[in-house]
C-alpha cells in the first residue's frame, strides 16, 4: 500500500493513505512536539499564565539552544557564556514566532544562530574588524583544523590553505593575522621581564621633527614684531606667499639687490636676538 506522507517537521503529524495519523519523525531529538503550547501562547494576554507557558517552552527547546551554541566552541569563548548568547536567542525565537507559519524549529535555528554569531562579531573583538575579514578569520581556522586531523600532518603553508580553501594567499594572510586579533595589547605591556625593561609604547614612533619647528616659530614672534612695517611685509611676502624677489621688488617699486639686503638683514637680526636672549614674551638677556 502506498503511503502519502506529508513534509517532515518537528511538531506536525504525517497522513497515510488510510487517513490514520502517525507521528512525524523529527530532524533532532531535541526538537520536542510544543505545537499546542505555541498554540495557547498565541492566545494568551500578556500575564503569569502566558508567562509560565513561554517558561515551558523555553525549558523544552533549551537542549536545542545548547547544542546550537556548542558548534561555536573553541572560538575563544566560554561554552557557558555561549549557551546563554544561545539561550537569549531562544527566547526572541519564541517571542516572534508564529505558529501559522511553519515548524518552530525551522525558524529557531537561523535565529539563535545569528545571535550567537552577532555575538562574537560585537562582543568578542576588542577593535572593530570589518566582515570580511571575520569571515576570511573563519575559513582559515576551518582549513587548518581539516589539514591537521590526522596524525603526524604538518602544519600547513599559505599556500596549502589556499588551495584548500579557494583563498587567495594575500587573503589567507589576512585571516591568520586576524586569528589573533580578538584582544588588544595595552601600550604600557612589558615586553622584557628584565630590569632593563620596556614597554610596546617604547618600540613605536620616533622623534617628531615638528616639535623644533613649533620652539623655532615661538622663539621668532617677538623678533618679527619688532621689525619695521615693511620688513615684516617683505618676509611675508618671500616665505608665506612664495614670492620671488624680482616680484616683490616690482611690487613695492625698488630693486631686487635691495629686497635681498632687507631679507638677509631681516633674518639677521631676528636670528641674533633669539640666540641673543630675547625669548617669546620679549625678556632681553643682555
Amino acid at each position: 500500500m502506498l503511503t502519502d506522507m506529508s513534509t517532515s517537521r518537528p511538531g506536525t503529524t504525517a497522513t497515510t493513505a488510510g487517513g490514520a495519523a502517525t507521528p512525524n519523525r523529527r530532524n533532532h531529538d531535541d526538537a520536542p512536539d510544543t505545537a499546542e503550547l505555541f498554540a495557547r501562547l498565541a492566545e494568551l494576554d500578556d500575564g503569569p499564565e502566558r508567562d509560565a507557558v513561554r517558561d515551558e517552552l523555553v525549558t523544552a527547546w533549551l537542549p536545542m539552544a545548547h547544542r546550537i551554541a556548542g558548534r561555536f566552541r573553541d572560538r575563544g569563548e566560554s561554552v557557558e557564556d555561549l549557551r546563554q548568547v544561545a539561550a537569549l536567542g531562544l527566547v526572541k525565537a519564541i517571542d516572534r514566532f508564529d505558529p501559522s507559519r511553519g515548524a518552530f524549529e525551522s525558524y529557531a535555528v537561523p535565529t539563535i544562530t545569528g545571535e550567537v554569531k552577532r555575538h562574537f562579531r560585537d562582543r568578542m573583538w576588542a577593535l572593530r574588524v570589518p566582515r570580511r575579514v571575520q569571515e576570511l578569520r573563519n575559513r582559515v581556522r576551518v582549513a587548518r583544523r581539516e589539514l591537521t586531523q590526522n596524525p603526524g600532518s604538518p602544519e600547513p603553508t599559505v599556500a596549502d590553505i589556499a588551495a584548500h580553501t579557494g583563498l587567495t594567499e594575500e587573503e589567507v594572510g589576512a585571516g591568520m593575522e586576524a586569528l589573533e586579533s580578538f584582544s588588544t595589547l595595552s601600550l604600557d605591556a612589558e615586553l622584557s621581564a628584565g630590569d632593563d625593561g620596556y614597554s610596546l609604547a617604547d618600540t613605536l614612533g620616533e622623534a617628531d621633527t615638528s616639535y623644533d619647528v613649533v620652539v623655532d616659530r615661538e622663539a621668532a614672534k617677538e623678533g618679527l614684531r619688532r621689525l619695521p612695517e615693511r620688513e615684516r611685509a617683505i618676509l611675508y611676502m618671500r616665505f608665506f606667499e612664495d614670492m620671488t624677489q624680482s616680484r616683490i621688488a616690482d611690487r613695492l617699486g625698488i630693486s631686487q639687490m635691495h629686497v635681498s639686503r632687507l631679507i638677509s638683514r631681516s633674518c639677521a637680526r631676528v636670528r641674533d636676538e633669539v640666540l641673543g636672549g630675547h625669548r617669546p614674551g620679549g625678556t632681553d638677556r643682555r
